[in-house]
């Protein structure tokens, strides 16, 4: 064969194999579109972090550290540095599973990968948590929402900003009065109720120490929301940092056989 025939058989291979490769690629680019939801499917900008960082200093809802560590190896004495780490399921920026508030519940394991990739709604109260620090969300604060932005996507979180996590580091926090009752922003019984029955949501998250405020003393939204196979998000940070609507969140939660929740690594995609 001579060298010029060669080459062009090559050449035909080649293109033969891009042709294959292209169809291919498109291929599994429109299976994954079809997989996704519109906000996931839109693109995005940038990455904006979520989590606080947790350690000692990190308030928690008992009052008490939330995490504590124990050198198992040092860098001067063995060559590396290891900590053994005890650690409070519900401490720092963390996922409270099913199983946290009944019986037979999902486990932090157990929550479905895909509920974990979420459309993001941002309902602002900070306005109204500004003057009232047991302010909650309320059906009100969701219509005005929706009026806005339209439905609440399927899959969605739904996220409070009351602007609390700028209060992190402040006595402010947890908001202990006199008699030890405790003053932040939640999620309203009513609210909760309207997101069971009139949207596909899987997870609701505030800024704050609680899906319940502060003041709550029978924990209605908790006893309401996770029983119910949603799961649900504390102490997030950055709802200030992203858009009402379009931004989606990645929750990583963390695969502990058995647990009620755990510190989680939580960032929006805008």
């Amino acid at each position: 064969m001579c060298d010029v025939c060669v080459m062009n058989s090559v050449k035909e291979r080649m293109l033969s194999r891009r042709s294959f490769f292209a169809a291919g690629a498109a291929a599994t680019a429109a299976v994954a579109t079809a997989n996704t939801t519109p906000a996931m499917a839109a693109g995005h900008a940038s990455v904006v972090d979520m989590t606080h960082v947790l350690d000692a200093e990190f308030p928690t809802f008992f009052g008490v550290p939330g995490i504590s560590y124990d050198p198992g190896a040092t860098f001067a004495e063995n060559g590396y540095n290891l900590f053994n780490l005890t650690i409070n399921e519900h401490t720092g920026t963390h996922v409270d599973a099913p199983l946290h508030f009944s019986a037979d519940g999902q486990s932090v394991d157990e929550i479905p990968v895909e509920n974990l990739i979420c459309p993001l709604c941002v309902i602002h109260i900070h306005a109204k948590a500004a003057d009232d620090p047991d302010a909650q969300v309320t059906p009100d604060d969701l219509n005005a929402w929706i009026s806005t932005n339209g439905p609440i996507p399927d899959g969605a979180c739904v996220a409070m900003h009351s602007g609390w996590s700028e209060k992190v580091a402040t006595p402010a926090y947890r908001g202990v009065d006199d008699a030890g009752t405790m003053h932040f922003p939640g999620f309203h019984i009513e609210a909760t109720q309207m997101l069971l029955e009139e949207t596909n949501s899987v997870a609701m998250a505030v800024d704050s120490l609680s899906l319940d405020h502060g003041p709550s003393g029978d924990f209605a939204t908790h006893y309401a929301w996770l029983p119910a196979g949603r799961y649900g998000i504390e102490n997030l940070a950055g709802l200030g940092n992203v858009p009402a609507a379009g931004a989606t969140l990645i929750v990583g939660a963390p695969k502990i056989g058995g647990g009620t929740g755990g510190p989680a690594r939580i960032f929006a995609m805008v």
